[in-house]
């Protein structure tokens, strides 16, 4: 892979940050991992799930409430996804390390495997966020060119158009060929993937087995290919594209930043690390409730980003420390106001990616 350098000899920025959170958490004598509220969405979410899978098995039922539990199954999961698995795989779920092990699990339950997505997600995506050339989360080429050092083809001048269908089957390439070619290829993108111990090894296959009985066969047995079919696509609809839309307003959308490394090469970055998160990741919808509460936080990216080890519960509150601090060190701080208009940024971006005058690099 690449070799990144960042300017991390006068971190004064995270330093000061980190300072002002800490003594948030001191003088209000929290622990900065979840509590009762992130275990009543835990036993909530899950507790949904089961009763809709259960129901789509054992429920006759009319083929349009078929498609729309399924899409509702999908959902549920990725909010599953979003508050209880990422959390915990970030270790900031609980303080026991064996709750964070035991739930990071729920990922592959749903299909995925946490091992592979710990080190796609918490060592590569968060320490190269928007590096093309390392970070596996943009390199979507040449389906969907998502910077502008990417390699353009015609294709993309309606990438626009077609992406919400590719993000829609997301979950299901995902769980059916990523992670396999990941595993089989010993790589995530252009970085190794670290050594699997026998129990790693276990517990990937195990659970991919796990996953073809629970949501292909026994499916099959009870209600029958034709229905299964139409449960499993419509599922998939739903878990992907909301996993997948939800990430991506996080990072390419018209607000933030990116950087090219080149193989081979050494790039260096003049920012501290912490400002490079700050400069490629946005918020989004910082007001809402409820969309805080579905989508695990994950609409105060920046704050994620920031303190990965700190619970989501707790981003609201840190969120204005940040804010502040960044106008403090003269740094933007991409805020989105709505879920609409970070939407409505997300696919301009990709359309204006998608014009063969955005091009840095293009194959014919």
């Amino acid at each position: 892979m690449p070799k990144i350098v960042y300017n991390n000899k006068n971190a004064v920025f995270f330093q000061s940050l980190k300072f002002s959170v800490d003594e948030y958490f001191k003088e209000k004598g929290l622990k900065k991992t979840g509590n009762w509220k992130l275990y009543i969405k835990t036993i909530t979410l899950i507790s949904a799930a089961v009763i809709l899978y259960a129901s789509l098995l054992s429920v006759s039922m009319p083929v349009t409430a078929t498609i729309l539990l399924s899409v509702l199954l999908g959902f549920v999961s990725a909010c599953i996804g979003f508050n209880v698995m990422h959390d915990a795989n970030h270790g900031s779920y609980s303080t026991k390390k064996w709750v964070n092990n035991l739930l990071g699990l729920t990922l592959n339950a749903l299909g995925g495997n946490s091992f592979i997505w710990k080190q796609k997600h918490n060592v590569i995506h968060h320490t190269y966020t928007n590096v093309d050339g390392v970070d596996d989360d943009i390199a979507k080429s040449p389906f969907i060119r998502m910077c502008s050092t990417q390699a353009w083809v015609p294709m993309h001048r309606i990438q626009h158009l077609y992406t919400p269908f590719l993000y829609g089957i997301s979950s299901m390439i995902w769980v059916l060929f990523q992670d396999f070619e990941k595993y089989f290829k010993r790589k995530v993108n252009t970085t190794e993937l670290s050594k699997m111990s026998t129990t790693d090894h276990l517990i990937f296959w195990s659970s991919k087995l796990m996953y073809v009985t629970c949501y292909i066969v026994l499916p099959i047995v009870l209600i029958g290919w034709k229905t299964w079919l139409l449960f499993f696509i419509s599922m998939h609809l739903g878990l992907g594209f909301t996993l997948a839309i939800v990430f991506q307003l996080a990072h390419v959308v018209e607000e933030t930043e990116f950087e090219f490394a080149a193989m081979d090469e050494t790039k260096t970055i003049e920012d501290e690390w912490a400002i490079h998160q700050v400069k490629t990741t946005a918020d989004f919808s910082p007001d809402s409730k409820f969309i805080s509460w579905f989508v695990g936080g994950l609409n105060f990216q920046i704050e994620h980003h920031l303190f990965p080890r700190i619970s989501h519960i707790h981003y609201p509150a840190i969120s204005k420390i940040t804010k502040a601090k960044c106008e403090e060190f003269n740094l933007p701080y991409n805020c989105i106001p709505s879920l609409g208009l970070a939407v409505k940024s997300h696919f301009r971006f990709l359309k204006s990616l998608g014009q063969k005058s955005s091009m840095t690099h293009a194959v014919s």
